[in-house]
């Protein structure tokens, strides 16, 4: 009985190391597998079945069969691939429009807001002129003070017939008990949660979170960034001891439909709902920015925000700008930041200098010799925690959103990006941009030689483990 149940154990084993094999598009995350699954025969093979198998995509193909639910992404080329030829960066968007497969959208209003204090009462304004819906989808939703006051707009909403419909994470939920879902209970607010855990084989998804955060009001307001909901955003705040710097961006225009589709998309396939064709209003013209929204995550073939990262650096001329919480380049990336730098191309890079995940941050100062080594800037922005995500390409190209510059983010997140080419808003982000680095350390190569020996071994430790941080 022993003899079998060892046989049967190490075939589990090898035939998990088998699949990551042939099914790990990365050769650091399928050797990781195959070491793990062979090494700890059993249970290797059941972390691996737990964490490293994407699921989603299989789900997206069963929905996609049925004519409901992701799949826009497998679409052709879209009609505007032409139209790039009329502004700057257009080989970039010739990439954008390839890989995302959706148009550009012209005379878009883009609003740039700074902080809770400024985001918030934005959102609850438009939530309070609602005629027809309201779609939200947030990682985080506390039910602190903050998220009651949504709790309650969103509630008196559904209660003069406005469709109110919200999506939360199954797993950022929980950052707070009760959650805010459950105070939406009896309401008419329509709700549900992205991929919540379960044991069955088929259900139980760990890393693949929705980390999207998006307002659609009316298809003619749209909010999106790298805000969640709870207190912790007002930073204006002296006394809120974990208060995060972060922005947010109010939309009008065409490109809400951009929004609205995503939030659909992920509500039919948190909900198994089948889509019904229905006749959405257009959203007026109202600005002079050209934009695209990109949606990205695990159900899809192409890595979409990494294929425009890399183009992105590809194609600057002069000016690079990077600022995000959460560092931690794939070799491919690494490789284009400093391409960029050799070909004399300014890389700025802006990280928090106190990071709310250690590992994370370690495993990113690991990278930092190889940056400096190639003269790319990197600077460190002191507390409150800064959450902010952009891209900002010479000086007409924005690239803003949820998605944080690593693997999670990358890979395994559903995240939500919105492409800006208006010089006037990128005008603005570069101003941001640029007052923050003036408050901020630069990092040099002096302080990385004379960091310790077990500072240094720390770092280049949890640097092994990038893909799956």
């Amino acid at each position: 009985m022993l003899t079998l149940l060892i046989v049967f154990i190490w075939g589990i084993s090898i035939f998990s190391a088998g699949h990551a094999l042939l099914s790990k598009r990365d050769p650091r995350a399928g050797l990781g597998w195959i070491v793990t699954c062979l090494a700890l025969p059993g249970f290797g093979a059941f972390c691996y079945w737990l964490l490293g198998v994407n699921r989603i995509r299989t789900k997206a193909r069963e929905l996609q069969s049925q004519g409901q639910g992701m799949h826009w992404m497998e679409t052709s080329p879209p009609e505007s691939a032409g139209t790039t030829e009329v502004v700057g960066c257009g080989c970039l968007l010739n990439l954008s429009n390839e890989v995302t497969r959706r148009p550009l959208t012209f005379k878009n209003s883009v609003e740039v807001l700074y902080n809770g204090e400024q985001t918030y009462p934005a959102m609850l304004e438009a939530i309070r002129t609602a005629q027809e819906h309201i779609f939200l989808s947030s990682y985080i939703f506390q039910a602190d003070k903050t998220g009651r006051l949504f709790v309650r707009e969103l509630t008196a909403a559904a209660e003069r017939g406005v469709d109110v419909r919200v999506l939360t994470d199954a797993f950022g939920e929980r950052y707070s008990l009760p959650t805010a879902r459950r105070l939406l209970r009896g309401s008419k607010v329509k709700t549900t949660n992205f991929l919540p855990p379960s044991l069955s084989r088929r259900s139980f998804y760990l890393n693949m979170r929705n980390h999207r955060k998006l307002l659609i009001v009316d298809s003619r307001y749209g909010f999106t960034g790298g805000m969640n909901i709870w207190d912790r955003h007002l930073a204006a705040i002296k006394n809120n001891a974990r208060r995060v710097i972060d922005i947010h961006f109010r939309l009008e225009g065409p490109v809400c439909a951009h929004l609205r589709d995503a939030f659909m998309e992920d509500w039919h396939f948190a909900t198994n709902e089948v889509r019904h064709h229905r006749d959405w209003p257009e959203a007026p013209s109202s600005g002079t920015a050209i934009c695209r929204g990109i949606s990205a995550g695990p159900n899809e073939i192409h890595e979409k925000l990494n294929w425009i990262l890399i183009g992105a650096l590809s194609c600057a001329r002069h000016r690079v700008r990077i600022m995000t919480p959460y560092f931690i380049p794939t070799r491919a990336q690494l490789a284009a930041i400093n391409a960029a730098s050799l070909r004399g191309v300014q890389v700025e890079i802006l990280l928090p200098e106190k990071n709310n995940l250690p590992f994370v941050d370690w495993a990113s100062r690991g990278y930092l010799y190889e940056l400096l080594e190639y003269d790319t800037m990197v600077y460190y922005q002191p507390p409150p925690f800064v959450h902010s995500k952009m891209l900002l390409i010479d000086d007409e190209y924005a690239l803003v959103g949820s998605a944080n510059l690593d693997p999670r983010s990358l890979r395994l997140n559903f995240e939500f990006n919105v492409e800006i080419i208006d010089r006037n808003l990128v005008g603005e982000l570069i101003r941001h941009f640029d007052h923050a680095r003036q408050h901020s350390s630069e990092v040099s190569m002096e302080q990385l030689e004379r960091r310790s020996i077990p500072e240094r071994m720390r770092n280049a430790f949890c640097k092994l483990f990038s893909p799956y941080l």
